[in-house]
C-alpha cells in the first residue's frame, strides 16, 4: 500500500503522541508499504512555525527533513499532475494543503492516512 501521510498524522508520528493509533503507527512502519510526506506538508508547517503557531526543537528546514529519513518515509514532490486535479476537486474542504494532499493522493494512487473528517468526504482512499 501507498501511504501519504496528512500533516497531523506525521508531527504525531515523530513526536510519539498517543493520538497516532497503533495500527497507523504499524501501516506506516511496515516495509511492505511505502509512506510519503508532501512537500506540501513541509510547507504547511514551516507557515506555521513562522506564525508562532508550531513549535518546533529545530527550524522545519532542518528538522522535518531530519524526521522523515529517520522514519524512512520517502518525500512526495508537487507535480503539475497533481495540481490540474484542482479543476475536478468539488470545494467540501476549504484548507488548501489539505485539497493539495488530496489532489497527490487522487493522482498518484495513494491512501491518505488522516483523522480528518473532510478529507474522508472525498473518493480517496482514506485509512
Amino acid at each position: 500500500m501507498k501511504l501519504l501521510l496528512d500533516t497531523h498524522i506525521f508531527l504525531w508520528l515523530i513526536s510519539g503522541d498517543r493520538q497516532l493509533l497503533s495500527t497507523w503507527r504499524d501501516s506506516i512502519c511496515n516495509r511492505d508499504n511505502e509512506s510519503y510526506l508532501s512537500v506540501v506538508s513541509l510547507w504547511e508547517v514551516t507557515v506555521k512555525y513562522q506564525l508562532g503557531k508550531l513549535p518546533l526543537p529545530e527550524p522545519p528546514e532542518i528538522y522535518l527533513p531530519k524526521q522523515r529519513d529517520r522514519h524512512l518515509i520517502s518525500s512526495l514532490s508537487l507535480e503539475e499532475s497533481s495540481v490540474t486535479q484542482l479543476a475536478n476537486l468539488p470545494l467540501l474542504h476549504r484548507d488548501p494543503f489539505d485539497r493539495m494532499l488530496i489532489c497527490q493522493a487522487l493522482d498518484r494512487g495513494l491512501t491518505i492516512v488522516t483523522v480528518d473528517p473532510k478529507i474522508c468526504a472525498y473518493s480517496v482512499n482514506v485509512l
